[in-house]
């Protein structure tokens, strides 16, 4: 199961870079036929480094920056602190579960009961 998630976490890593390096082509092909080099197409990853050494990267124009990271992080934690759906299903889960247990606990029984009549 490892090994899968691996590879599936593996492959989306691989195809996401290749969207960004496809719609990066595409922008340099458009300002190629342009002719021009037009400041309001921007790529579709840029990464620039500041005066003070630190690097900015922005994705499809907007801006990532790990204090929206950790923002966004936070809001995340907030939603998972307490979410109705997921709790019910979790005990519809655990209902169904513990129920077709005890129903082939009782058939186990039952054909014990029926293999031992057979024997004796």
């Amino acid at each position: 199961m490892w090994k899968f998630m691996m590879k599936c976490f593996l492959l989306c890593t691989v195809l996401l870079f290749g969207v960004l390096i496809g719609m990066q082509k595409a922008n340099s092909g458009i300002i190629e036929m342009k002719g021009y080099d037009d400041p309001s197409f921007r790529g579709a990853l840029e990464i620039v480094e500041t005066s003070n050494g630190e690097f900015e990267a922005s994705v499809l124009g907007l801006e990532a920056t790990s204090h929206d990271l950790k923002q966004k992080q936070q809001q995340l934690a907030e939603i998972k602190a307490f979410n109705l759906f997921s709790s019910m299903g979790k005990t519809i889960a655990e209902a169904v579960s513990n129920t077709f247990q005890k129903i082939l606990q009782m058939i186990d029984t039952l054909f014990e009961k029926i293999m031992e009549g057979k024997s004796g």
